[in-house]
């Protein structure tokens, strides 16, 4: 079983100093992706290249202290991408590409771990204006890259898709990450149809031509379709949010359908707490 980890550090420093590399090592993942690092180079260097015995291939953002994104693996990869290309959002270091291409594979031959960090608009809307130009942006690199391989992204995608996704959602539906055409931006990359719906819509009006379905998958509602308490990997720390549950899934591996087709085990611990996400981890029936 190939294990697969996804969680936002909310920085590697405090992450590490909360037990992270005693869970890994216990845990045993095959590779880690993770967001928010909050770190440069010469903070990782000597220090976080590696984590109980996972190597680490990271995109660091220019602006000290702020996003950054890597992937920790016990398998060495053919190739590594730092960036899609993005002209604004590459400085941001949102984005990074590990390919395990094995020609002799009869299964996903051509496969990459993407770990990526999608920005949050809470802050205002400056940066809600720079969310929807990066979900325009990425959503064409996504099925180009589906085109010739498969894959798996792994991510704080910052986006709740449907109402069993958090807590309190008749209170979020004008909050950003729950906003009706961020929704639609998933709704479209996980089917095949041409958009219908009004709030998609409105997102292709403000952002040019309509988009096409994208036929990703999202894995974790693949196995688990309708949970909800449990399906939580963030909450606020305002006021008892953990303590209570009041929680939102923003964390997500979101696959091409042959690679999906192969998970068959998911979790989110919980036991500890290394951020404000949890670690969210599929099995997949699959070697590298």
């Amino acid at each position: 079983m190939f294990k697969l980890t996804s969680l936002n550090l909310n920085g590697i420093r405090s992450a590490t100093s909360k037990g992270l590399e005693d869970w890994l090592a216990q845990y045993q993942p095959d590779c880690i992706c993770v967001q928010e690092l909050k770190a440069q180079a010469d903070d990782v260097r000597g220090k976080f290249e590696e984590l109980a015995g996972l190597k680490g291939h990271f995109h660091f953002a220019e602006k000290k202290g702020y996003s950054g994104v890597g992937i920790y693996t016990r398998h060495e990869p053919s190739d590594v991408i730092i960036g899609y290309g993005s002209g604004e959002f590459d400085a941001e270091g949102r984005y990074i590409e590990l390919r395990f291409d094995r020609p002799g594979r009869t299964q996903s031959p051509k496969l990459s771990i993407i770990s990526c960090y999608f920005p949050s608009g809470s802050s205002g809307e400056e940066r809600q204006a720079a969310k929807f130009r990066f979900l325009a942006e990425f959503y064409p690199r996504l099925l180009e890259l589906k085109q010739s391989r498969d894959f798996v992204l792994c991510g704080d995608v910052n986006i709740a898709h449907q109402e069993i996704d958090l807590k309190n959602f008749k209170g979020n539906k004008k909050n950003s990450g729950f906003l009706p055409e961020e929704r639609a931006w998933m709704t479209e990359l996980l089917r095949d149809a041409e958009l219908t719906n009004a709030a998609a819509e409105e997102l292709t009006e403000r952002q040019g031509p309509a988009l096409r379905g994208g036929g990703m998958v999202d894995v974790y509602r693949k196995l688990q379709p309708t949970t909800t308490d449990a399906a939580y990997t963030w909450w606020s720390n305002r006021g008892q949010a953990y303590a209570k549950n009041v929680g939102w899934r923003l964390d997500y591996h979101l696959a091409t359908p042959a690679f999906a087709a192969l998970a068959r085990t998911e979790h989110i611990y919980k036991d500890q707490r290394f951020s404000d996400h949890a670690p969210m981890t599929i099995g997949y029936d699959f070697t590298l």
